[in-house]
């Protein structure tokens, strides 16, 4: 053999060899990757299939694109709109029903339109039969709204989404014969309006400056503050002198992404805990939860979930948080012992927005306002397995959400 001859020989056989050995390893790859996805199929199929429910929920949801509170059953049969009930006082332009709180006899629900020439509304509805029993005018954007634990005093906050950057206020509304007591002035774009179990004091955040605001139910006075800012994070006594306010863009109400390193909360939601120990708020542009100890009025950890954190609920017995993650197209439930994400669930459509809990703790019933001509869709996750169990389309625009019965 020549010497041209024997080294082309050697160098056919070292490709040979080559392709072999990359052949073997690719084998190797797809071997494992399919190990990984029979291991994963077969954790699922292994998982409590999500069960429907023998017991009937009634939920209403409020739809801001279309002037409408949505009905919605649950039970053996999964998921339907009963009926529709419309809102507002304008045939031509839309009234922006936002908030939604059920009291707790259960024997009404009120409901905040947030538009309004220039202010809004709050309504109150017989859950009996959907009519319409009173309505009182509140200011500039009213949201999100909570009665309180005896049935007779409602917190809503002004978001003040137009105009200006500026201090807003919490309407504070004797429900009995609709009337607004008092407007508590606190920062800039108040949201998230949720009271202690103990109804004593009431917890707001403001998107623009950062802040978590807490009020005095008995005095109607703000009575501490909590700066949320990453590395700034420090409870205080009282209201601060001035807010500078922000410069967040918020026309999307927490769908634009931060800069990167931007260390500013953006806080759209603040939950207590099912004792009322605890303060969890939603940081929208860090895309996490901070955990605040009221008795210290310090803060205890951070925990991560996903992007764009936006709307918050606590299971009764105090073991989990969901989180209605806007900007991820999804739903984190978080073991609170822990702070560790069980699971994240993905949602039929995007911009996702509240949550609420069911009085037993074995379903969270999500709204989700949908994009543009889309529906919006309630989403129903079984906490047993953590999995979607039913949805079903309601108005666009799909936001406050509570379960009546």
């Amino acid at each position: 053999m020549s010497t041209v001859t024997a080294t082309v020989s050697r160098t056919r056989q070292g490709a040979a060899s080559h392709a072999l050995g990359v052949s073997a390893a690719l084998l190797g790859v797809m071997l494992l990757g399919g190990a990984r996805v029979f291991a994963q199929a077969k954790a699922q199929a292994a998982a409590p299939a999500p069960t429907l429910p023998d017991r009937t929920y009634t939920i209403a949801v409020a739809s801001e694109g279309t002037d409408e509170i949505s009905i919605i059953s649950f039970g053996p049969g999964g998921a339907t709109v009963q009926s529709r009930v419309p809102i507002g006082l304008s045939a031509t332009d839309p009234d922006g029903p936002h908030g939604l709180a059920v009291s707790p006899d259960r024997e009404f629900y009120y409901v905040s339109t947030a538009h309004g020439t220039p202010y809004g509304s709050f309504w109150k509805l017989r859950t009996s039969d959907n009519s319409i029993v009173g309505r009182v005018t509140l200011g500039n954007f009213p949201a999100t709204a909570q009665i309180t634990p005896e049935g007779h005093l409602a917190f809503v906050v002004n978001f003040n989404l137009h105009g200006q950057m500026v201090p807003s206020d919490v309407s504070v509304v004797g429900v009995d014969d609709m009337v607004e007591l008092t407007r508590i002035k606190t920062y800039t774009m108040p949201h998230g309006s949720r009271l202690n179990p103990q109804g004593t004091k009431h917890y707001s955040t403001c998107m623009m400056d950062d802040v978590l605001v807490e009020i005095d139910v008995a005095t109607f006075a703000v009575s501490r503050h909590f700066m949320l800012t990453t590395g700034k994070e420090m409870g205080m006594q009282g209201a601060p002198m001035t807010m500078s306010g922000g410069t967040h863009d918020m026309s999307g109400h927490g769908m634009t992404a931060p800069a990167a390193g931007d260390p500013s909360c953006s806080p759209t939601w603040a939950q207590p805990s099912a004792d009322g120990r605890t303060i969890y708020v939603a940081c929208n542009r860090t895309s996490d939860i901070v955990e605040i100890d009221v008795a210290t009025w310090q803060m205890v950890r951070r925990m991560p979930t996903g992007a764009g954190v936006y709307n918050l609920a606590v299971t009764k017995d105090g073991t989990k948080l969901i989180t209605t993650n806007k900007r991820d197209q999804s739903v984190s439930v978080i073991a609170l012992p822990t702070g560790r994400e069980l699971a994240r669930i993905p949602t039929k459509r995007k911009v996702v927005h509240g949550a609420v809990v069911s009085p037993d703790d074995r379903y969270a019933f999500i709204s989700v306002e949908g994009i543009g001509s889309e529906p919006g869709t309630v989403e129903i996750i079984d906490l047993k397995t953590l999995r979607t169990v039913a949805t079903v389309d309601v108005g666009q625009m799909a936001g406050g959400i509570d379960v009546i019965r």
